[in-house]
């Protein structure tokens, strides 16, 4: 089996990349279990990950045609596009945020039309396709209504897969990721970058600041968990989903002042006052958007999972990401 991840070089992609070779295997579209022969990791910048026999790293532009062409072979079994401009950026630089959100992922698909086989073809999408006038509690079939430029474009991805599932050109399943708490490493061009930093940068002894209110609330998941997830349903016999082959994920719905909660209860009051609050319209504006609450029916009846509490996520972030020890 030949797997190719498209934004490899990103914590989820390392992070996947990991888990499937040491998992080994991976189901194909006939439930069928299949060892993983070759792994592709691609993104912009070299994927750092540990040698495996198993393991290409490749670099190149995910909107250039020949790179992806050159990239997509014709015995590959697997795809898994996490490749993105992250929501801040695609809301301030709309162009790129079109070329690599959208028209990439167009180009992707016309290759795959045009290969031998139906890859499976996993796509992380986002609650970002959801906004403005909606529900109090999102449900499986509440109708997408982005307001953002990133939440657009993953929404417009999301039908093109799904017709093109239909098609029978490719075996897709979209997953809707919650905003993911807490990432490793440093603060991105994400609108929702501070959920992480308000919690890894203080137990790091370093500041963080926080550009919303304490009331904000959002619809998050581990690290940890993502990965179980994709994982999970890389393995899963597709036909289950019917004709939409789009999940919202299980989360969890805590509110930003809740989270720092945890975070004292864990690391103490000295810890959590490394918080600074420091309002910004631009990125309350665009997360106050954003939907905090799903029902996620469609998902849990097939077996993913959410956390269990704010308090595990942050342990996990401890336990799984944590590059120094605790400053607390």
């Amino acid at each position: 089996m030949r797997v190719v991840i498209l934004g490899a070089a990103g914590f989820l992609g390392k992070k996947l990349a990991k888990a499937l070779l040491a998992k080994g295997t991976i189901k194909d579209g006939l439930g069928q279990t299949k060892d993983i022969k070759k792994l592709v990791a691609f993104d912009k910048f070299k994927a750092d990950l540990e040698t495996d026999d198993r393991l290409e790293l490749v670099t190149g532009d995910v909107t250039d045609q020949a790179t992806l062409e050159q990239l997509i072979l014709p015995e590959t079994d697997v795809i898994i596009h996490l490749a993105a401009i992250v929501s801040g950026e695609a809301e301030q630089n709309f162009d790129l945020g079109m070329q690599v959100n959208l028209h990439a992922t167009q180009t992707l698909l016309e290759i795959c039309r045009n290969l031998s086989k139906a890859p499976k073809f996993l796509f992380a999408s986002s609650v970002a396709v959801f906004g403005g006038d909606m529900p109090e509690v999102i449900q499986d079939n509440t109708a997408a209504t982005p307001q953002s430029s990133y939440g657009a474009q993953k929404a417009i991805c999301e039908l093109l897969i799904n017709d093109y599932s239909r098609k029978g050109f490719i075996d897709a399943l979209v997953l809707r990721f919650p905003t993911i708490v807490v990432r490793p490493g440093k603060p991105n061009a994400a609108t929702s970058t501070f959920a992480s930093s308000i919690i890894r940068e203080p137990l790091q002894g370093q500041k963080a600041l926080c550009p919303v209110s304490g009331d904000t609330r959002l619809w998050i998941l581990s690290p940890r968990q993502a990965i179980r997830t994709a994982v999970k349903a890389l393995d899963m016999d597709s036909s289950s989903l019917g004709s939409n082959r789009t999940l919202s994920l299980p989360g969890i719905t805590v509110s930003v002042q809740e989270m720092v909660a945890s975070l004292e209860s864990i690391a103490g009051k000295e810890v959590a006052n490394r918080i600074e609050w420091q309002s910004d319209p631009f990125i309350q504006k665009i997360v106050g958007s954003w939907p905090s609450r799903f029902t996620a029916h469609r998902a849990l009846e097939l077996g993913f999972e959410p956390d269990a509490s704010m308090n595990e996520i942050i342990q996990n972030f401890i336990e799984d990401d944590l590059l120094v020890e605790p400053r607390f």
